[in-house]
């Protein structure tokens, strides 16, 4: 259906379901997928209608996830009205403050903290059995998500074929990395827990969305989508200040030194910024959304910036330079001071 139609059918659901035709609609906001959201506004109150095409969208891990959030004290959008068979939903009304539009030098450990201490309430959900039957941030899926890379990016995007030895390292270098994320305490995991998907609310900030990808994997995940984000960089002593604040807070990692946990964390982020770097070209060449490419530089040098550190991915960093990749020494100083 195009655009129109879905709007008009939008538009009759809100006038049954509010029972009213008086209120206005307007964009909200669009994400990478097939959802759109729209702000509704009548005389005395706000809310959000998603619309998710039920034919290339499914709520419910969606619905699912909203009220395992709800459960634990998380800020997540309340469920007012679901149709499953039209595709709509109308929500709570967060606002329109996403943390990446305020966050300053004066206001980032207000803000990170407020976001840590809601990542540790999502962290005390239960994961056996898994709740509703979360799926396994399992090797499969780790492995499956930076082969993104190699398709999206390296052969798509730099049009480059990589040869056999070249595979093998980056082979190795994705084992690497997927037992790192294994071997670690699994938990809830929002899975795209950054600024952009952290709204700044009055109370209970931040109020938390986009989590209907939610699994249960590796309990850095979260904390480096939020820290080593690919949308605002910080300095590592920034970062690591925070490190510390979710480490002294967390129940899984009582007796988990600051170093091993910087390990985890760190190669967390290898796996995460070499998955993005595929769906940011994906989202380019296959859906038409050109402006991802403009974050690649930053994503890019976290994967250098990493390599770089940790032995084990010297090899992976060779092969970087190989293909001839240059890491914009400037990306991960975009910092608002």
């Amino acid at each position: 259906m195009n655009h129109d139609t879905r709007l008009q059918q939008l538009q009759l659901w809100l006038e049954q379901t509010l029972r009213h035709n008086h209120f206005s609609l307007a964009p909200a906001s669009a994400d990478a997928s097939f959802r759109r959201y729209f702000r509704v506004t009548t005389q005395n109150e706000t809310w959000v209608a998603m619309d998710a095409p039920p034919d290339k969208e499914n709520c419910e891990p969606f619905v699912q996830v909203a009220h395992m959030l709800e459960t634990c004290g998380v800020q997540a959008p309340h469920i007012f009205q679901h149709s499953k068979e039209l595709g709509f939903m109308l929500l709570s009304d967060l606002g329109a403050t996403p943390y990446l539009s305020k966050l300053e030098s004066n206001n980032a450990d207000h803000l990170y903290q407020d976001a840590i201490n809601s990542l540790l309430k999502m962290q005390t959900l239960p994961t056996k059995p898994s709740p509703h039957n979360l799926p396994l941030y399992d090797e499969k899926l780790l492995q499956f998500e930076m082969n993104l890379c190699r398709d999206w990016y390296f052969d798509k995007h730099l049009q480059r074929k990589l040869t056999e030895k070249q595979q093998g390292v980056l082979h190795s270098a994705f084992d690497i990395l997927t037992q790192n994320a294994l071997q670690q305490p699994q938990v809830f995991v929002h899975r795209d827990y950054h600024s952009r998907n952290l709204m700044i609310t009055d109370t209970n900030n931040p109020g938390v969305i986009d989590f209907q990808d939610a699994v249960i994997g590796a309990i850095s995940y979260d904390l480096v989508s939020l820290l080593k984000d690919c949308y605002i960089a910080w300095p590592r002593q920034k970062t690591e200040g925070w490190v510390h604040y979710f480490l002294e807070l967390s129940p899984q990692l009582s007796g988990t030194s600051f170093a091993q946990f910087m390990r985890w964390f760190d190669l967390m982020g290898a796996q995460r910024h070499i998955k993005v770097l595929g769906i940011f070209a994906r989202l380019n060449h296959r859906d038409g959304k050109p402006a991802y490419l403009n974050d690649l530089p930053r994503v890019l040098a976290y994967v250098f910036d990493t390599c770089e550190r940790y032995e084990e991915l010297h090899d992976m960093l060779d092969l970087l330079n190989e293909l001839n990749l240059k890491p914009n020494i400037n990306a991960l100083k975009l910092i608002r001071d």
